[in-house]
């Protein structure tokens, strides 16, 4: 709450400046999205699903003769209905806030102040920079949690940008955590881009302090490093590559450093239509020691996109954990309409079902099902 007010006095005082400055255009905007489903899974405790969600959405913008502040303020409201015929059911529901933020930008700086979404990085299926949120790249939604923070962003004339952030009062698990932050502790961080040859490369930073209590038994407050490398470029093919390292302060045993690398690259062969291939490595390793590489995982995703006609398109992601021996398949054919979106998913997986990702509905992905999803963007 003290976090709100502080947003609310900062941009309250932008708006005042502004309206004393310059002639000022007021623009309100309402919108939103609607989605049910049905998810068939024989294997699970409750093999049908039934579930609904509504994130209504209002913006309000403010443009000034040449900057602009902005505010989005959105909701999470989902419930579903898990049924094991005819003998059992379990709701479940939950209401929060999806995004409450304040920005005000200019032709070349930005800043945003709120429940937000930060990501960044090159690429789509296996992530080592999904620091602080959760997207899974079979979700046609796309949605995920965001975090309470300032985001600033700066872009130079030769497209280079620098951003800064800061974080607080996030108790969720973000990205590949493991463990909690300590949200009473503002997290921080930055990243630099810079244009090169025929794409651009960039460096990442962030500092966090674990809630370590809840991982051993302490009171010392251990703080976390993140590293963070990255690089893309298009030329025939697009090719790209990100590296992070995580490095805690303390001993903490195998959690103490871990190293993510992914290489990935995408090409659009000229068959029908066009078929659009994207394939991506990754290899992780958790060590007690910096770059030993003793105990290290590989996985391979794989995704083809084909669009049937202007309204179809098919998508397939296979993943495949090399260690494991473990196959993921899911495929997707989706249709649009005007305001409508109609999405069928199967999905064929391991019953120990352990992908490297994070998501909310994970749980529901072992085994062999199926999902029928309808969105209305209104």
């Amino acid at each position: 709450m003290r976090f709100f007010l502080f947003v609310c006095i900062i941009m309250v005082s932008l708006c005042s400046e502004a309206q004393q400055n310059a002639k000022k255009q007021i623009v309100p905007e309402f919108k939103g999205q609607f989605s049910a489903w049905t998810h068939y899974n024989k294997a699970n405790d409750y093999p049908l699903y039934l579930g609904g969600r509504l994130i209504p959405q209002a913006n309000l913008e403010i443009n000034l003769n040449k900057d602009l502040i902005d505010f989005e303020a959105s909701a999470n409201i989902v419930g579903d209905l898990g049924l094991h015929m005819p003998d059992s059911s379990q709701w479940n529901d939950k209401l929060s806030a999806y995004r409450l933020w304040g920005r005000y930008s200019s032709d070349q700086f930005e800043l945003r102040v709120g429940l937000q979404k930060i990501n960044f990085g090159s690429a789509t299926l296996l992530r080592p920079l999904m620091w602080f949120d959760q997207v899974d790249p079979r979700d046609p939604l796309q949605l995920t949690d965001g975090v309470w923070g300032a985001l600033g962003r700066y872009y130079f004339m030769n497209n280079a940008n620098i951003w800064l952030w800061s974080l607080y009062c996030n108790s969720n698990l973000k990205g590949w955590e493991q463990i909690k932050s300590d949200k009473t502790i503002p997290e921080f961080g930055g990243r630099f881009q810079l244009p090169v040859w025929t794409g651009d490369i960039a460096l990442s930073y962030h500092h966090r302090t674990l809630e370590i209590s809840q991982f051993v038994v302490t009171e010392d407050k251990v703080g976390e490093s993140r590293y963070g490398l990255d690089a893309r470029f298009d030329k025939l093919l697009g090719f790209w590559s990100e590296a992070v390292w995580v490095h805690k302060e303390q001993d903490i045993g195998l959690l103490t450093n871990q190293m993510l690398f992914n290489w990935g690259l995408d090409y659009t062969f000229g068959l029908g239509n066009g078929l659009n291939v994207l394939a991506e490595h990754l290899l992780a390793s958790y060590d007690k020691q910096a770059f030993a590489f003793d105990n290290v995982n590989n996985m391979t995703a794989v995704a083809f996109n084909y669009p049937i006609g202007m309204f179809d398109n098919l998508n397939t992601i296979v993943f495949y954990s090399w260690e494991q021996k473990q196959l993921y398949n899911f495929i997707n054919w989706s249709k649009q309409f005007n305001n409508i979106d109609l999405n069928i998913m199967g999905y064929w997986n391991p019953d120990d079902y352990n992908m490297p990702m994070q998501s909310q509905a994970e749980n529901l992905f072992a085994g062999k099902g199926l999902q029928f999803l309808f969105v209305y963007n209104f």
